[in-house]
């Protein structure tokens, strides 16, 4: 009990599936396109994995989206012991920019298909493009999405390490509030 109140110790299940299963799905993103490169361009198995990236893609953007909806009407559960105030700034500017590249990446990737003419297929369903064909903007959009999806390593990397800091080295709550498991 804390000042009266039940303490929320643990994000609920929907926030701890959707967390788990975005890191799947962007893994499982940066391995098509990572692995397309052992392929010959215009190989069919190439074109499977570059199309696989675009749907996986989307399914980030689709669940970012849930997971934004989540998050503002969930609780999410204090740390204990309290980290500092400047810890606390650069959790939220990092999980901000996490939210950012889960959702302008995908928006990045339908804006170069819509400028490149061509289709965008999401499961079967064709997808409207967001913008018309448009060459030079495609390859602007392309070359801006691959920047910003080397920079995703980094910040993905900065999140997870972080977590493992707060866990093994400050001993608070900060993973075990995500972690699938009760521990």
């Amino acid at each position: 009990m804390m000042s009266g109140s039940l303490k929320l110790e643990r994000y609920g299940g929907l926030s701890i599936a959707l967390h788990w299963l975005m890191l799947l799905l962007i893994a499982a993103v940066y391995a098509c396109i990572e692995l397309r490169g052992f392929y010959p361009k215009g190989s069919d198995i190439r074109e499977g994995m570059k199309a696989w990236h675009f749907m996986l893609g989307l399914a980030v953007l689709a669940l970012v989206i849930i997971r934004v909806i989540a998050r503002v009407a969930g609780t999410t559960p204090r740390i204990t012991p309290e980290p500092k105030a400047w810890q606390n700034f650069l959790a939220r500017s990092v999980h901000l920019a996490l939210y950012l590249f889960m959702i302008c990446m995908p928006v990045a990737g339908w804006l170069v298909l819509s400028a490149s003419g061509k289709p965008i297929l999401f499961f079967g369903l064709a997808l409207p493009p967001l913008i018309g064909e448009n060459r030079d903007v495609a390859g602007q959009i392309k070359e801006l999405h691959e920047a910003v999806g080397s920079f995703g390593y980094y910040l993905i990397g900065i999140h997870a390490f972080a977590a493992l800091v707060h866990h093994y080295v400050m001993k608070d709550d900060t993973l075990r509030r995500m972690l699938p498991w009760r521990t």
